[in-house]
């Protein structure tokens, strides 16, 4: 079906979800709802990002705005690459905090993303890119990535490509586990990608219709399509309502990710 495909079955991963709100977090600046108001640490959530540990590597998917403060939470010391699913600025605008790792590593960051990703980011972030260079300023070694699969300490990362309403963006298939966000439709084709799985990751954003993310029951309708063994909902508005009274309407699979929920995937 595609590239090396034993090797997806085997790799035994651990994830941490960094983040699982939209682009504005929860609660979100100024906003007197309910929701934003509650004391339920399952209620507040960082910007959407994940941290996958596998035996070889540490790998973040997305680094947005709240990455220095995930990492510090997380106590991350080491961090082997960063995957970008696509530009938009809660999904990239951490980047420059990994000149902390460069210091502590030594090393320039390995990053990973599509051409119009880098586009973007040479936009946002010139002063990296620059000819002369300030001391002291992010370093990192670009990788430009497709939807081919492609392997970061011998982990297999097969991309999965979707799109955010015209936008496309990109998943990434790593063992048993398919991380989606930020999407409103996966094409057929790649959804054959994602056979098999231990544990799949979706954006639902809210309980009603949006025009470019999953609702929840377009979630959940994508998690019964696809039948892993377990699912986790992610990139979570504060309209989706509080976190304990919409997991208990979830079947027994499913659960709402929050911020520090940690998963180990089986092979």
């Amino acid at each position: 079906m595609y590239l090396c495909r034993r090797l997806i079955w085997s790799i035994m991963l651990r994830l941490l979800f960094l983040g699982t709100g939209t682009s504005q977090g929860v609660p979100v600046i100024a906003c007197p709802c309910a929701v934003c108001r509650s004391g339920d640490a399952k209620d507040r959530r960082l910007r959407s990002s994940v941290l996958i540990r596998t035996d070889s590597a540490n790998i973040v998917i997305d680094a947005g705005p709240d990455f220095r403060q995930q990492m510090l939470y997380a106590g991350i010391g080491r961090l082997d690459a960063i995957l970008f699913t696509h530009g938009h600025k809660d999904h990239t605008g951490g980047l420059d905090d990994v000149r902390a790792f460069n210091y502590v590593l030594q090393r320039p960051m390995d990053i990973y993303a599509e051409k119009r990703v880098q586009k973007s980011l040479r936009m946002e972030y010139d002063y990296v890119f620059t000819g002369k260079k300030y001391p002291g300023i992010p370093e990192i070694i670009m990788h430009t990535i497709d939807e081919r699969p492609f392997g970061i300490n011998g982990n297999l990362i097969v991309p999965i490509r979707a799109t955010h309403l015209k936008l496309p963006v990109l998943g990434f298939r790593i063992g048993n586990m398919a991380y989606i966000t930020d999407a409103n439709h996966i094409p057929e084709k790649e959804k054959e990608k994602m056979q098999h799985l231990e544990c799949f990751v979706v954006n639902g954003l809210r309980k009603e219709a949006h025009i470019a993310h999953f609702s929840l029951q377009e979630a959940l309708d994508l998690i019964e399509e696809l039948k892993p063994r377990r699912a986790f909902i992610t990139h979570i508005s504060h309209q989706m309502g509080f976190h304990e009274e919409v997991q208990a309407l979830l079947p027994s699979h499913v659960r709402l990710a929050y911020d520090g929920l940690e998963v180990t995937v089986d092979n």
